[in-house]
């Protein structure tokens, strides 16, 4: 783990992860996090808006209606920017994509700080879609920046930091939107803009580092670059493993550099590798990490915590995220990919199954809804230790060059197809279902674990090529006479 800290400070690796984050998972994490102080701000601003506009008072519907415009309006803005990721990756570098999400993400803070002296509510609405956009093909571009500039003997410390850098947004959402900071009316269209400086640091910063050294070799065909892109960041050296393993890929791939999602889906060879990455990116979607986070208000206020309170027991979940995230990255290349995984959503699943019982037996002792927090703290310690960090970035181990991108449009439009629809099906859910609700997110997360057991291969220190080739024993034992999987290779 030594030699492996001392890589990263090694050049100047540290400060552009740092850099690369803070205009790319940081700001999904703030945007998610920070709406939800300012909500009755926001409605009333917009009642006020349009009443300064059309000289009359919009009703209770109006106004709801226009509200949950405001809140879809980002789903859909990640959704659309997901999809764009092939695009924007293969036209303008993974330097240039990310460039972009920061230009659109400022172009988004001055649409909103303006709007409240404008008193245009249309303005809020264009913001959030390009808060929306920027997310959606930030967190794609970020991801892959990161798996394409990293050795892989760190790949997996270093892909993490992305969800790192997501609960960093979300603890600063949450701490900037307290009553004593910016949670206040006057100050509620600041405090959605805090964002928007992080993103002029990066596109200050960023342009200095080079684009990722993969995408020059393999893509661009520029060995020297890539050399220089790789000393640059990881520090002196000739790089000589590193280059032949990225040699021997693009020998693989050959004139072909930018496959489509067609193209990836038709590939009889990548089935078990696309089946991978629908699985569990769809799990993490409804492992019931949104719905926990949505209802722990109510949770906790059943606990007998001050409503005063509440908002600082938050703190408490968005800090341990925070720890518990670094805690994975220093153990992740130790450990590996599918013990941290299996274990996650093992406990995962068991924990959900647990808080059925305490909500279940509420009534019946004050002692449950403290038990009901306790589980809370530990089911948010079992995602981020492990699916949360590692499931976003396994689509930029898994898939080879060629098909990255077009694997990365695919858990794009899945996180944000799963974000929406379960926003929209989990209220009827728990009307109808109520406490038992959670046994169908306990189930989703067993699900994830016993494929993960069962089915991937462990990608920690090998290079991609390899870890096709396991992908590939999986096909080849799937399609034998015994019509019997041969897991082995696994247990």
């Amino acid at each position: 783990m030594k030699s492996m800290l001392q890589e990263l400070v090694g050049g100047k690796a540290l400060l552009f992860i740092v850099v690369l984050g803070l205009g790319g998972s940081f700001q999904n994490g703030f945007h998610l996090a920070a709406i939800s102080s300012p909500t009755p701000y926001i409605q009333s601003f917009i009642n006020s808006s349009w009443t300064y506009h059309y000289g009359e008072v919009p009703g209770e519907k109006t106004v709801t209606f226009i509200w949950s415009t405001v809140v879809a309006l980002y789903a859909l803005g990640g959704l659309i920017g997901s999809t764009t990721v092939r695009y924007f990756t293969s036209h303008l570098g993974r330097k240039g994509a990310m460039l972009l999400v920061s230009t659109i993400a400022v172009v988004a803070t001055v649409i909103m700080y303006i709007s409240k002296p404008t008193y245009s509510f249309e303005l809020i609405l264009v913001a959030r879609f390009l808060f929306g956009f920027g997310s959606g093909l930030g967190l794609s571009v970020h991801t892959i920046y990161l798996g394409e500039s990293s050795p892989k003997r760190i790949r997996g410390m270093v892909a993490i930091t992305a969800t790192t850098f997501m609960s960093l947004g979300k603890l600063l959402g949450q701490f900037v939107g307290l009553r004593e900071i910016l949670g206040r009316e006057e100050c509620w269209n600041i405090l959605l803009c805090v964002p928007g400086f992080f993103c002029m640091a990066q596109l200050a910063i960023l342009p200095f580092f080079p684009d990722a050294p993969r995408y020059i070799l393999i893509e661009k065909g520029d060995h020297q670059r890539c050399k220089k892109a790789l000393q640059c960041l990881w520090g002196p050296g000739n790089y000589k493993l590193e280059i032949e393993e990225m040699l021997a890929e693009q020998a693989v791939i050959g004139e072909e550099h930018n496959k489509s999602v067609l193209d990836l889906l038709r590939d009889k060879h990548l089935r078990w590798q696309v089946l991978s990455v629908i699985v569990l990116n769809g799990c993490i979607q409804f492992s019931g990490i949104s719905a926990i986070t949505v209802f722990s208000f109510n949770i906790f206020l059943e606990a007998g915590i001050p409503i005063d309170k509440i908002r600082y027991v938050t703190l408490g979940i968005g800090t341990s995220e925070v720890l518990i995230s670094i805690t994975c990255g220093l153990f992740i290349e130790s450990v590996g990919r599918r013990t941290l995984m299996c274990q996650g959503f093992g406990g995962m699943s068991a924990i959900m199954a647990l808080i059925t019982f305490t909500m279940y037996l509420k009534d019946y002792s004050s002692v449950f809804p403290y038990i009901t927090v306790i589980l809370i703290f530990l089911f948010f310690i079992c995602n981020t230790g492990g699916p949360a960090g590692i499931v976003p970035s396994l689509a930029s181990e898994i898939f080879i060059q060629s098909y990255r991108p077009a694997a990365f449009v695919i858990t794009g439009l899945l996180r944000w197809l799963g974000f929406t629809l379960l926003g929209f099906i989990f209220p009827f859910l728990i009307a109808a279902l109520k406490s038992l609700s959670f046994v169908l997110f306990s189930f989703v997360c067993l699900i994830a674990a016993l494929y993960i057991f069962f089915i991937l291969p462990e990608t920690k220190g090998k290079t991609l090529l390899e870890i096709s080739q396991e992908f590939e024993k999986i096909r080849a034992c799937g399609s034998s006479s015994e019509d019997v999987m041969c897991l082995e290779t696994k247990l």
